[in-house]
């Protein structure tokens, strides 16, 4: 029993490792030729969001990866993207927009993710709470039962990101596809080879939080088996 939850964890770190392996697989091939446009991500996102009048939405560089913060309305990008001039760069910085987009039209999808989102902030950290917890408390009571349940509460907590990465996945693929990509196509920033390639790129983004996903899965799991033992 012991050899085959091993066996399981071994596999399920795999699969949290090989999205992540891929994503950034795609990301890189496609950042040459790194003079591919006269204009750059931070460029291409400017521009976008002024022609749809979001002209109070920043476009900033940043070292935490490409984001959309609905707080700051800032658009993010990464070193690579912001200054870069390739075709990940105006991708991701396309797909971005899209995200600002969401927000400024209120799509419920995106207002639900980000209280999904804030809820999983403070989830993490009870979870962590709880688990520092567990030793003293089974110190203090020199009985495992009480330990063992905040144990598990913590657990469940912690279970709490993966949902919110899972339920990212439809916002990602809609700021993706029906969104960067038409804007992409209409500005004729796409050769008919280009097209594929910025398909590729787009859903490389959206798997971004399925390894995350898959990530969390995996700490579960490890908590799990120490709840076991």
């Amino acid at each position: 029993m012991a050899i085959l939850l091993l066996a399981g964890l071994g596999l399920l770190a795999l699969l949290s490792w090989w999205p992540s392996w891929w994503v950034n697989q795609v990301m890189l091939r496609h950042t040459k030729p790194v003079d591919r446009y006269p204009f750059s991500g931070a460029d291409l996102a400017r521009y976008l969001l002024d022609r749809r009048g979001l002209h109070d939405v920043a476009v900033e560089p940043t070292q935490e990866g490409d984001h959309y913060d609905p707080h700051a309305r800032s658009v993010r990008l990464s070193p690579a993207n912001f200054g870069g001039r390739s075709l990940t760069a105006i991708t991701i910085a396309a797909h971005e927009v899209g995200h600002a987009l969401q927000h400024a039209e209120g799509d419920p999808a995106f207002e639900r993710r980000q209280e999904m989102v804030e809820r999983s902030v403070w989830a993490q950290r009870v979870a962590g709470w709880l688990l520092v917890a567990v030793p003293v408390v089974t110190f203090l009571e020199k009985q495992p039962a009480p330990a063992l349940v905040m144990l598990l509460v913590g657990v469940l907590t912690m279970a709490v990101p993966l949902i919110a990465q899972l339920s990212n996945l439809p916002i990602e693929l809609d700021a993706s596809f029906k969104r960067a990509l038409p804007m992409l196509e209409q500005g004729g920033w796409l050769s008919k080879t280009d097209k594929q390639s910025a398909r590729q790129i787009l859903r490389a983004a959206a798997l971004t939080y399925v390894a995350q996903a898959l990530s969390s899965l995996l700490n579960v799991f490890k908590w799990l088996r120490g709840l076991r033992v």
